[in-house]
């Protein structure tokens, strides 16, 4: 049976036939995931990268350290896996053999933004006359619109950031430091991960939640994107948590967030949540397909000024594999909606040096509206 990542990258393989393009070098950790089936922890940061070379007719192939070969090919759909170890020329040789083709000057197609410049700076000393052209609009047109299959992994994420919440708001209360918040969240987060799971099938698959968890407490929440430190509750504080970053399941990422109150809210506070409440709404209500990108951002905004506020960021974003895709919900944003597409819904509101109001779901474009990816309370709570 053909594998959902080897029917990716022959349908990326026709687009670069259309194209006029050669092959392509995808160096994007996120794009070898999506078409190779692995993801690795050996990359840029460490000076080793992985390459995957896919082209017309021909097979793809894998770059990637030595150290790291083994699990690719237990991994990957791919059976080329070339490894290389570090001192010498390292991937260099092998790269330049396989995108050398003396009867051919067709372009060669690289992820501009994402391509490392040591792997760049190669190509274009060894190939001079080869010209290198941008494919990610390619690739963000052909993960666009998510299948059956990734919808229902991005539902399994949900329930995953569902879990976090909860245990996140069970652990609010006066006195408590903020990360000990955070540890209850992330541990929530792997027991229900790994519950989705089974040995031997998703070997490969961790499902350990980490990376630092975006929590802010009292007038912070004027900070949107503070990380969670030793500060104490107190009654009255609002809390804010947001799940952007650390939801990865299957290596599939969600945005999500919710703020709640430590036993009272004031009446500022209030009006100041329940107005990102309300833009998130209107934003929600105007989703379906047909309906352009920049026309939901719009609907929020027009909350934002009738309760007296600014917007402070994009209405949304979309989701899955990376943790910004295309197309997001701004201002200038022309593209119309489709079924299909996955996109982190947000309200917020800033108010600098006093606080904010924040909320945020992940939903799915359906084809007479949308359907939750994050089904989670959204009232403003006291905890």
């Amino acid at each position: 049976m053909t594998s959902p990542f080897e029917m990716r990258t022959r349908l990326l393989s026709l687009s670069l036939e259309s194209a006029g393009i050669g092959l392509a070098v995808l160096s994007d950790p996120d794009s070898i995931a999506y078409y190779g089936g692995y993801w690795n922890y050996l990359g840029m940061e460490f000076g080793r990268p992985t390459l995957m070379i896919v082209g017309p007719g021909r097979a793809p192939v894998i770059l990637t350290p030595l150290m790291e070969s083994d699990m690719c090919a237990a991994m990957s759909w791919v059976g080329d896996i070339r490894p290389w170890t570090d001192g010498g020329r390292e991937w260099r040789d092998v790269l330049i053999g396989l995108i050398t083709n003396p009867t051919t000057a067709a372009p060669v197609g690289v992820e501009t933004a994402r391509l490392p410049n040591v792997v760049a700076a190669e190509i274009r000393e060894q190939l001079p006359d080869r010209i290198l052209t941008d494919i990610a609009p390619l690739i963000t047109e052909q993960r666009m619109i998510k299948s059956p299959d990734e919808i229902a992994i991005m539902r399994q994420a949900g329930e995953v950031a569902g879990a976090m919440m909860d245990a996140a708001a069970d652990a609010i209360g006066p006195g408590v430091p903020e990360y000990e918040i955070a540890l209850a969240a992330m541990q929530a987060g792997s027991r229900r991960a790994a519950s989705l799971l089974s040995d031997p099938g998703d070997r490969y698959v961790s499902p350990l939640i980490h990376n630092l968890q975006i929590l802010q407490s009292g007038t912070d929440t004027c900070m949107v994107h503070r990380r969670a430190g030793v500060r104490r509750l107190e009654s009255g504080d609002p809390v804010y948590l947001c799940f952007c970053g650390m939801v990865s399941f299957r290596n599939y990422k969600l945005g999500f967030d919710r703020q709640f109150y430590v036993g009272t809210v004031t009446d500022e506070q209030a009006r100041i949540q329940e107005a990102a409440l309300a833009a998130q709404r209107t934003a929600l209500a105007t989703i379906r397909p047909g309906i352009r990108c920049e026309a939901v951002n719009a609907a929020a905004e027009e909350v934002y000024a009738a309760a007296g506020f600014s917007p402070g960021y994009r209405t949304g974003r979309s989701v899955g594999m990376s943790l910004l895709e295309a197309p997001e919900l701004k201002r200038g944003e022309t593209r119309e909606l489709q079924a299909g597409m996955t996109f982190a819904v947000d309200g917020g509101i800033t108010v600098p040096g006093k606080g904010g109001g924040r909320i945020g779901d992940s939903i799915v474009v359906t084809e007479d509206g949308f359907d939750y990816l994050t089904p989670y309370p959204r009232d403003l709570k006291l905890l």
